[in-house]
């Protein structure tokens, strides 16, 4: 009886931990979307709901972050990790029970999160607002999962690395440490520094995690779904150490016009610019991998998903240190710009890539081929064009209300011609949002509908041998 408890709750299936990690993902990203939706809404009608404060803006927005960095984007990471390292070590997940032990307490913290930021309960800091106890809890699960990345690569069956694992090794080692210094649950700093060291930990859990586990995904769906080898590893690991070299120091340029010391916010701005270095790399090796099979975006759903985040993730690129240095940000800082940028950062490219694994892996997981292709192309679709619609009436309110402030305008007078944006903003809610249930309803039909099953890929059988 006990085991079969264990069995059902832990269970020591081959995959089962990547699995669960992937729906768990796309549970709360229907949740934290969601959220965004109606906080989005209620910038265009702010009278929507009454009386409920737990639907107000403010709350909404503390819970949509954290649900979809913490939730979605987090979760649907290691679940895609906890597949893709097996595969390139050729041998088993070090443990899976301690995976979906790692899953499950990672869903308390979400639930705790709900619960907790909804109510107003929160510590108060930019991307950094969970209360101690889930602190203490997200800083196990992060361990335990560095234990079972560790462990699976510590007894592999390969003898060198391939790109990724440095990159999944690499955040894996970085990510705990940076979670520890900018929560105030363990390190609590008076005034302006505290400002610093939270976007130190604002920033780098961008560069730090979002990315370096991104552009590891990147590099191992890449070369399987084009069949074509890697363009360059010397390029790769140039990459690497580049973001390791100059991600860390840029926080700061976040709050250039706070009284921080110069010195600081200068080795921000030339860190930030100095980025291009390893975007630069990282994206010609992309490119050049796809050179002669960029056909294979119009019939592959999986790969258009990803090609697609690569072409966010340049964007991004471009536009984060041209809007580091002084006088761009001076401008640009207090305005709808940034959140379009965050939201470039978040939604466009990671949460692309983070889509484009789930697509891979979880028939490789299940042996169950995808439902409909046809949702596929809905989902994209809806997520591609309501994601653009998004980003361009942000940016162009951001611009209005930068004009605003820079010549000195009342601020009812220029808020007012961004409602219009506001209006804009929220219509592409509503189709990324949709976009989003269809992509579950996708996952349920393929997992619990009828169809014959398809015999597992060879990668998911020499796990389970």
């Amino acid at each position: 009886m006990q085991s079969s408890f264990i069995d059902k709750f832990l269970s020591n299936e081959p995959g089962s931990a990547s699995r669960n990690f992937l729906l768990s993902a796309l549970w709360w990203s229907l949740w934290a979307m969601g959220a965004g939706l109606i906080a989005g809404i209620e910038f265009s009608a702010p009278d929507l709901i009454h009386n409920i404060p737990q639907l107000s803006m403010p709350h909404l927005r503390m819970w949509h972050v954290n649900g979809v960095a913490i939730g979605w984007l987090s979760m649907a990471y290691v679940g895609s990790i906890y597949y893709m390292v097996p595969s390139l070590c050729k041998n088993k997940l070090w443990s899976e029970r301690l995976g979906n032990f790692t899953m499950w307490a990672w869903n308390i913290v979400m639930i705790g999160a709900f619960a907790n930021l909804l109510n107003g309960n929160t510590e108060g800091r930019e991307y950094a607002e969970l209360p101690a106890l889930l602190d203490y809890m997200v800083v196990v699960a992060l361990i335990t999962i560095a234990i079972n990345v560790y462990g699976t690569v510590a007894t592999r069956n390969v003898k060198k690395l391939y790109v990724s694992l440095w990159y999944f090794l690499g955040s894996m080692f970085w990510f705990p440490l940076v979670y520890i210094i900018g929560q105030r649950t363990f390190v609590a700093l008076p005034g302006l520094n505290d400002g610093i060291v939270g976007w130190f930990y604002g920033h780098n859990i961008l560069g730090m995690w979002f990315t370096t586990m991104g552009v590891g995904m990147m590099y191992y769906l890449l070369p399987r779904l084009t069949k074509a080898p890697l363009y360059s590893h010397g390029l790769s690991m140039l990459g690497f150490w580049g973001i390791a070299l100059f991600y860390a120091p840029t926080g700061t340029h976040h709050i250039t016009q706070s009284p921080v010391p110069e010195w600081l916010k200068a080795i921000a701005i030339i860190s930030s610019v100095f980025l291009f270095v390893p975007v630069i790399t990282v994206l010609t090796n992309f490119f050049m991998t796809m050179k002669g099979k960029w056909g294979l975006v119009a019939s592959d759903m999986t790969l258009r998903f990803a090609i697609t985040s690569a072409g966010f993730y340049l964007i991004t690129c471009m536009q984060g240190p041209f809007q580091a240095t002084r006088w761009v940000n001076w401008y640009l800082h207090f305005s709808q710009w940034v959140v379009g940028h965050a939201h470039l950062a978040l939604l466009g490219t990671f949460s692309f890539i983070s889509t484009s694994a789930f697509y891979y892996v979880m028939p490789r997981l299940t042996g169950r081929d995808w439902y409909s292709m046809g949702l596929i192309r809905q989902h994209y679709w809806l997520k591609f064009l309501g994601f653009l619609l998004m980003m361009i009436s942000l940016t162009i309110a951001g611009l209005i209300q930068a004009a605003g402030w820079a010549f000195g305008m009342p601020v009812d007078q220029w808020s007012l011609q961004i409602r219009p944006y506001w209006f804009l903003r929220a219509i592409s809610g509503v189709m990324i949002v949709l976009g989003q249930f269809i992509f579950a309803y996708n996952v349920y039909k393929t997992l619990y509908g009828k169809q014959v099953e398809t015999k597992k890929s060879a990668s998911m059988e020499a796990i389970k041998a």
